[in-house]
């Protein structure tokens, strides 16, 4: 090897491992102290939420639990970090955490500069303003001259920005750093206007004095895939966060569930043999045990089941599957197959 290609090669590896800020034995850690440490939101009902016992519910916590489901067999094996948006990259980044799982939006930026990879989507949304009927809006652009409530540190600012700009609107910016200081400064009056995803003013709603005063806008002013994210530099735990999510999304496409989960192994179907473990040698292609999606469907459930617990129609904030049905049924959810 010549002087300057193992300079290439040794200035390479060095950036590497700067960026990713990863080894590649997370799964070795995880196994080693014996649960999965999730970053979680300090609150956002619906997506990862604690109670007064400290127990967490959510889209974001079930992913986390189907995680542990597939390293230990157990899915109680997790335990939460509440983090600010500020704050929860550099958790991820310093190794604080294992896995984020924050209604994040995945972007190029946060992608290729934060030494971080997402893992796949778990809820489409996009971002919407809510404001007090009592003003009379109808929509985001009779908005000009508001002051609009918000968290610092987000993709959130940064589109409210581009939109009023685009729009020739003027505006006033009120940020703070956690989300219920912003759902209190809006409900104290201190802003005319909350935006952030659509799915977090459903759920934020609810935390206010009178809910039912309040309307979100039609407008949906971005794309935000948010989903979960782990260190760059472990290629392993980067596909074993990525194919909990795919293998939810595929037992619901199958039709395997919570309820039927041990039943289906006797299926006839080759799909659902290779996705529950029954055929192939998929999970110790990952470094898991072979039924490793058959403990996140009998412990966590199928996408539909975990969409349909938290946020779905039967829930307080009541959202419909939309974007986030199957593409079979006109949605974007789609997962590559096992086999």
């Amino acid at each position: 090897m010549t002087k300057k290609i193992l300079s290439a090669a040794l200035g390479l590896t060095v950036a590497g491992l700067l960026a990713s800020g990863a080894s590649a034995a997370t799964l070795d850690d995880v196994k080693a102290k014996g649960f999965v440490q999730c970053g979680v939101s300090q609150g956002l009902p619906g997506f990862s939420n604690p109670d007064a016992q400290g127990n967490w519910t959510g889209i974001d916590v079930d992913l986390c639990k189907a995680v542990a489901a597939a390293v230990f067999g157990d899915a109680s094996k997790v335990k939460f970090t509440p983090l600010s948006a500020k704050e929860r990259f550099t958790a991820l980044q310093s190794g604080e955490v294992d896995v984020l799982s924050r209604n994040t939006t995945w972007t190029m930026g946060r992608d290729t500069s934060l030494g971080l990879n997402f893992a796949g989507v778990n809820y489409y949304d996009g971002q919407g303003f809510m404001v007090r009927k009592s003003l009379g809006v109808k929509s985001a652009l009779e908005l000009s001259g508001a002051s609009v409530c918000t968290n610092t540190g987000t993709t959130t600012e940064l589109n409210v920005a581009d939109y009023f700009r685009a729009n020739k609107m003027e505006y006033e910016i009120v940020a703070f750093e956690k989300a219920d200081e912003v759902v209190s400064a809006y409900d104290a009056g201190r802003c005319d206007v909350y935006t952030t995803d659509q799915s977090g003013l459903y759920a934020q709603r609810l935390k206010l004095t009178n809910p039912d005063e309040h309307v979100v806008l039609p407008e949906i002013i971005s794309k935000e895939p948010l989903g979960p994210v782990v260190r760059q530099g472990d290629d392993q735990w980067f596909n074993i966060v990525k194919w909990t999510h795919f293998a939810m999304i595929n037992a619901e496409e199958l039709g395997v569930s919570k309820a039927n989960a041990e039943e289906m192994k006797g299926s006839d179907n080759p799909e659902i043999k290779r996705l529950l473990g029954v055929e192939g040698e998929f999970g110790a292609a990952i470094g898991l045990s072979n039924d490793w999606a058959y403990q996140i469907v009998s412990q966590v459930g199928n996408y539909a089941e975990v969409f349909n617990a938290n946020v779905g129609p039967d829930t307080p904030l009541a959202i419909a599957r939309g974007t986030n049905a199957l593409w079979s049924a006109g949605g974007l959810q789609y997962a590559p197959p096992i086999r």
